[in-house]
């Protein structure tokens, strides 16, 4: 997970490689959350470049965020930390 976290900071992504390493990370992010082995870091670090890149993350927070399920048993680990994304960028606003 750290050395995602790493490329994504430091190496020169576009949109399309910012795309695709972001879904790894929250996917990495939830295999941890559910093993138990969340560094605490790294909730700041995903919500920071997602917020950041919003444009290009929209819909992996959308899927992340589950907004259809309202029951969070149901939802993957990640889930309820994704609907605070949606709520800070405001996107169950939009569309």
């Amino acid at each position: 997970m750290t050395e995602f976290l790493y490329a994504y900071e430091n190496i020169e992504l576009n949109k399309e490689e910012k795309f695709a390493l972001m879904i790894i990370i929250i996917s990495s992010f939830n295999d941890a959350i559910v093993e138990g082995k969340v560094e605490e870091n790294w909730a700041s670090f995903i919500r920071y470049h997602l917020l950041q890149d919003i444009s290009i993350h929209k819909n992996t927070i959308y899927y992340w965020s589950m907004l259809d399920e309202d029951d969070l048993e149901n939802c993957h680990a990640v889930t309820s930390f994704m609907r605070e994304i949606v709520n800070v960028a405001k996107l169950d606003d939009q569309d």
